[in-house]
């Protein structure tokens, strides 16, 4: 094999390449997901952060699997991959920062660093470069909001990207795929516009949404009307039935709490 190596050098580069897909391949963190990402009969996701933290091997697979993503080509992926490939970099670093810091009571604890003039470095670690993708170094922020928002220009993002909090769209226990992205990203839509952090009418009939839909309401429409046309779409039974009459949002909401399974027992 050395002999090959050295005659065909390109061989080895090949190789190298295959080694790095594989490692970093859905199914190597989908393996960590399903082992530490439980969803609970209240619908929001919980991660077993004290275990994951305690397992040596899970903490140094999560990191093998960050140094491998970051080692790929997304400029040269298919639309697809390239979606699932940011959401599960996303979501692969966010909990690498919260396992790095824990225990804490909730992400906006951890402020950013290397950012000194940056006000935002106090509410979150969102604005830290945590890892450098085709030579770019990258942070929460950039990988959302300079990359995959602007790229796929599509409102399901947010269901795709996971802030480690009680009020974001469940992190699931399975890794963004190609083949099944549109499926799995309607069917995360669904679930979060369904629960009463999505959406959810008041006693007094006002209707109160996720702050996610105040925060980025220009990828919902532009409007207060553009958030409810996006609500009816995905919404079901009693929750449908109303949204088809509503004109206005009363109010937006978010829980800034870890989702951590701790807080189950």
């Amino acid at each position: 094999m050395a002999i090959l190596r050295r005659a065909f050098p390109g061989l080895a580069v090949a190789a190298l390449l295959v080694r790095e897909s594989r490692a970093a391949a859905p199914e190597a963190l989908e393996e960590l997901l399903a082992r530490h990402v439980v969803l609970p009969e209240d619908g929001v996701s919980r991660v077993r952060y004290a275990a994951w933290k305690a397992s040596a091997a899970d903490m140094a697979a999560l990191d093998a699997w960050i140094a491998a993503a970051a080692a790929q080509r997304p400029s040269a992926m298919a639309r697809g991959e390239a979606y699932a490939y940011w959401a599960n970099l996303y979501n692969a670093l966010t909990l690498k920062v919260v396992l790095d810091r824990y225990p804490v009571r909730s992400i906006r604890d951890i402020r950013s660093t290397g950012v000194p003039f940056d006000p935002r470095q106090f509410i979150g670690p969102w604005r830290t470069r945590l890892v450098t993708v085709e030579g770019r170094r990258m942070s929460l922020d950039d990988i959302e909001h300079e990359t995959m928002r602007p790229t796929f220009r599509d409102p399901r993002v947010h269901y795709a990207v996971n802030c480690a909090s009680i009020g974001c769209p469940n992190l699931w226990p399975r890794a963004w795929r190609a083949g099944t992205l549109e499926a799995a990203l309607d069917e995360a839509a669904r679930a979060f516009v369904n629960h009463p952090r999505g959406a959810v009418f008041r006693a007094d009939g006002g209707l109160r949404v996720s702050s996610i839909y105040k925060w980025f309401q220009e990828d919902f429409g532009g409007s207060e009307a553009g958030v409810i046309a996006h609500l009816r779409h995905y919404a079901t039974g009693e929750l449908a039935r109303r949204l088809a009459t509503a004109t206005r949002i009363a109010e937006d909401a978010y829980d800034w709490a870890l989702n951590d399974a701790a807080t189950l027992s």
